[in-house]
């Protein structure tokens, strides 16, 4: 099993969840964030003043994803958050030790 954590632009949100729900994924967790990669935020002008945005806010996803599914879902989350502008996100996958769902004490794949 493996954690995918993919940081991506909230407008496209929507549309990721909705591919992913088509693709079989049950649930997933959804988080408000905010950072910066390469390109140090950037500058918006209000009223004539220009201002420096160093955090620029995003969308955390974070799947726990069988492993049989992991390169579908990698696919699926770069397919439908891809604009071609800086800032798409990233995508970050590690390994996952366990999984126990509280309410049945179900583990692992059965309690994806």
């Amino acid at each position: 099993m493996k954690l995918l954590s993919a940081v991506i632009k909230p407008f496209k949100l929507d549309e990721v969840k909705d591919a992913l729900i088509e693709l079989g994924i049950q649930g997933m967790t959804v988080t408000e964030v905010k950072g910066f990669g390469r390109q140090k935020g950037h500058k918006e002008t209000y009223r004539g003043t220009e201002y420096q945005i160093e955090f620029v806010p995003k969308i955390k996803i974070e799947i726990a994803v069988p492993d049989n599914l992991l390169q579908s879902v990698i696919e699926t989350v770069v397919r439908t958050a891809k604009t071609g502008s800086i800032g798409d996100g990233k995508i970050f996958v590690s390994d996952l030790q366990s999984v126990i769902r509280i309410r049945t004490g179900e583990t692992n794949e059965s309690a994806i």
